[in-house]
């Protein structure tokens, strides 16, 4: 045994020093007095076992309940089922008595009246009477509702009775209805029967009442039984009974209506199963029911069984299940002190050494021989111990590289907030100097250029602003790849056209060879990756030039851009992908950038799987390359592209709604909606809105800015409006938030999002797509 089990043993073994609790932990002590076990007394060993016992009695109890709860339900189940099957059947059987009736007594209804066919009628009335027994009384009624014939079991036939029954609510709901059946009555309080009214197919016809005995009925419910004590009765629409095993029951005009059972089936509850399951009798028992209508005459029939006679066998069950639990629980404690004995001399050996090594005696090893799980902990206590020497030996080296990274982190949020101030002031500090020569009178051709300046300048912010949506976008997932075959020569071409003459105006030679090749990639995407690194190449260099052009790589076509520009220098290569890193360098062209244009190519070329390569010396230039696979081009002539239409020049004339807190926007878009042709309403926030609304025609467009006073939305305002005039009014956001939060829920809510600054040209196209009107 380990010097702590020894010293366990010790200290359990003195007499007068512990005194075992009270309750469950006394009889624990008693038991181990019992077999000769006082040493492993002690609160941990207490514990465990009562733990033990407390589990094996949760997973017993939990497995009684369990198995006690699904026996029930599944019992009840069965029992529903069989009440229903034979409730049904009983239905059936009835309706097929009432069937029976019925086609006999339509033949009877089928030719004109007319005075020589009284006494076909009155052979067809007797042969009724002899087919039917259930009939026991027949009057035929000719159109005008007087009585012409009487046929019954009980009195002489009657022929042209003349009784008037034109009033009668028998003969006016059959001409009605066609056919109509009475409520039940009873003759002399003993003989329950109902009468069936059949009018004819034509108006000539007359109309049948036959009065039908309802003992056949009766035999149908007594011959239905479940167990001992279950029995079946029959209702009528208004809750009578009409049939029941117990006649005297029925004579006595029983109204069950009251019972919930005949309640949910005349409301309808329950009609899918028709099963009412838990319910009560007439006597206030409570009772398993199910129930079928009887769909011609609107009766109900039930078949029920006494809860207790139901559910006898699972009260057998509980009593098995109480005496397995019992059993169970004294073989977990009696197992429980077993292991218990078996396990706390070497978990105090662990609990020591733990504390040893806690306490800093890192080159302490635990040692237990127990040949299961507890070696098994013992030996990663000992792992632990080294890992934490190891760990403890290389700690200051961790510290510094993790004070290293937190540096680095530091010196990437010091240069974006270095070049965003830079590059954002740069151009708000010319838009200042230019708005205040705008101030004062100018020539047409000053006043021309300096607009075109403050547009160019709004320009460069839009590209700063649109560079962080990028990555907003890419954040927020909200960018998907788009790969088809296209051919690179279009793509290419595009990028001569757009930076040929900017090349041009720096005194830069610029060169981009064509290939007819075909590649499989996202063409908008990949043109992005190019334009950023074609700009990025015409910014930075300042004499000679920039070539564009295309290697073949295997089953891949390497697009390379070259430029002459300053280059890169070896240490600053792996961070140039980086958001907001720039190069430092004071001769550097910093204008319209904040450092994230390579990075948003690289997070381009993830998004396609597509590799990138970067060589490049300080002083002679730079080449950028990606790759893109190979496609076959098409067999077929390609169609030429289609010509991209641009937005109507006639403004759209729509009524548009503009909701914004920010009184400048709000004076802003009025003007530059109105110079366009648009009507416009303008609110501040929802409750405005609301008052607009209450008082204003229905626009054809909402625009709303996204973050609104009060803990609005955008989102939340354009609904307020579509439920105000009951309708799906085409709607779009507007916001300066760039977050990924804000992306991905207006594009969860099918919501166009633009960011501020929003270019009018954009703007223009989207009212015009969404307006859908045209001046």
């Amino acid at each position: 045994m380990t010097q702590a089990g020894k010293e366990l043993v010790t200290s359990s073994a003195t007499p007068g020093q512990t005194q075992g609790p009270a309750g469950l932990g006394g009889s624990i002590d008693r038991a181990l007095r019992s077999l000769g076990w006082e040493q492993f007394s002690g609160p941990f060993f207490r514990k465990y076992v009562a733990l033990f016992l407390a589990v094996i009695c949760v997973i017993l109890l939990s497995s009684a309940l369990l198995d006690i709860w699904f026996s029930y339900w599944e019992l009840r189940a069965a029992l529903v089922r069989v009440q229903h099957a034979e409730a049904v059947t009983a239905a059936l059987r009835i309706e097929q008595f009432i069937d029976s009736i019925e086609q006999q007594l339509h033949w009877s209804v089928q030719l004109p009246w007319s005075a020589d066919a009284v006494e076909q009628r009155k052979f067809d009335g007797l042969r009724i009477m002899q087919q039917t027994p259930a009939v026991s009384e027949l009057v035929q009624i000719d159109p005008s509702g007087h009585e012409r014939l009487r046929v019954s079991r009980r009195a002489p036939t009657v022929v042209d009775g003349g009784t008037d029954f034109s009033a009668d609510e028998q003969f006016v709901e059959a001409r009605r209805k066609k056919i109509h059946y009475g409520p039940v009555r009873f003759r002399y309080d003993s003989e329950p029967f109902m009468a069936i009214g059949v009018a004819g197919p034509r108006a000539d016809s007359g109309v049948t009442i036959a009065e039908v005995d309802l003992q056949r009925i009766w035999d149908v419910v007594s011959s239905i039984k479940v167990g001992q004590h279950g029995q079946a009765y029959v209702v009528d629409s208004g809750g009578r009974l009409v049939a029941h095993p117990n006649i005297s029951r029925v004579l006595e005009h029983t109204d069950l209506s009251r019972l919930p059972q005949v309640q949910a089936a005349r409301s309808g509850v329950g009609a899918t199963s028709q099963n009412i399951s838990d319910s009560m009798d007439l006597s206030g028992q409570p009772v398993l029911t199910a129930y079928a209508p009887v769909g011609r005459v609107g009766w109900f029939v039930f078949v029920e069984t006494p809860r207790a006679e139901a559910f006898s066998t699972l009260y057998g069950s509980l009593t098995r299940s109480g005496a397995l639990l019992l059993a169970g629980l004294v073989i977990a404690f009696v197992c429980g002190l077993v292991l218990a004995r078996r396990m706390i001399a070497p978990i105090h050996a662990l609990r020591a050494s733990a504390a040893r090594i806690g306490s800093g005696d890192l080159a302490h090893r635990i040692s237990i021989r127990t040949g299961d799980e507890l070696e098994s902990l013992g030996e990663q206590f000992n792992a632990m111990a080294a890992r934490l020497q190891e760990s403890y030996a290389t700690l200051e080296h961790k510290v510094e590289e993790r004070t290293h990274q937190l540096e680095i982190a530091n010196l990437a949020k010091s240069r974006f907030l270095a070049a965003a101030s830079h590059d954002l002031r740069q151009p708000l500090h010319a838009l200042g100097l230019w708005v205040a020569q705008l101030r004062d009178p100018l020539p047409p051709g000053q006043r021309q250029r300096l607009i075109e300046r403050i547009a160019a300048a709004i320009s460069e912010m839009n590209d700063l602003f649109n560079g962080l949506l990028d990555v907003s976008k890419l954040d927020a997932g909200i960018l998907s790849a788009d790969v088809s075959d296209f051919e690179i020569a279009d793509l290419l071409a595009k990028i001569d056209r757009t930076f040929r003459q900017t090349a041009r105006d720096k005194g830069l030679s610029l060169r981009v060879f064509r290939t007819r090749a075909w590649v499989r990639s996202d063409k908008i995407l990949l043109e992005r990756i190019l334009l950023n690194l074609v700009s990025n190449a015409v910014r930075y260099t300042s004499r000679g030039g920039v070539l564009v052009g295309c290697r073949r790589r295997g089953k891949r076509l390497r697009i390379e851009v070259w430029d002459t520009g300053p280059g890169i220098p070896e240490s600053q290569q792996q961070y140039i992908f980086d958001e907001f890193y720039q190069i430092p360098d004071p001769d550097r062209d910093r204008r319209g950038g904040l450092g994230l244009g390579l990075a948003i190519v690289d997070r381009f070329r993830r998004l396609l799987d597509h590799p990138i390569a970067l060589k490049s010396r300080p002083g002679k230039g730079s080449c950028f390359g990606i790759e893109v696979p190979f496609a076959e081009p098409p067999t077929a002539g390609r169609a030429p592209p289609e010509a991209v239409q641009a937005p109507h020049e006639t403004a759209a004339a729509g009524l548009v709604l503009v909701v914004d807190d920010d009184p400048m926007v709000l004076d802003a878009m009025r003007g530059l909606l109105e110079s366009w042709g648009y009507r416009t309403i303008t609110g501040s926030s929802h409750e405005a809105v609301a008052a607009l609304v209450a008082d204003a025609p229905r626009p054809d467009l909402i625009v709303a800015d996204f973050h609104l006073s009060g803990g609005m939305t955008g989102i939340e305002t354009i609904e307020l409006i579509r439920t105000a005039f009951g309708a799906d009014i085409p709607a779009f956001l507007i916001s300066g938030d760039t977050s990924p939060e804000r992306l991905q829920r207006a594009r969860a809510q099918g919501y166009t999002l633009l960011h501020k600054p929003v270019s009018p040209m954009a703007l223009r196209s989207l009212l015009i797509k969404l307006c859908g009107k045209t001046a």
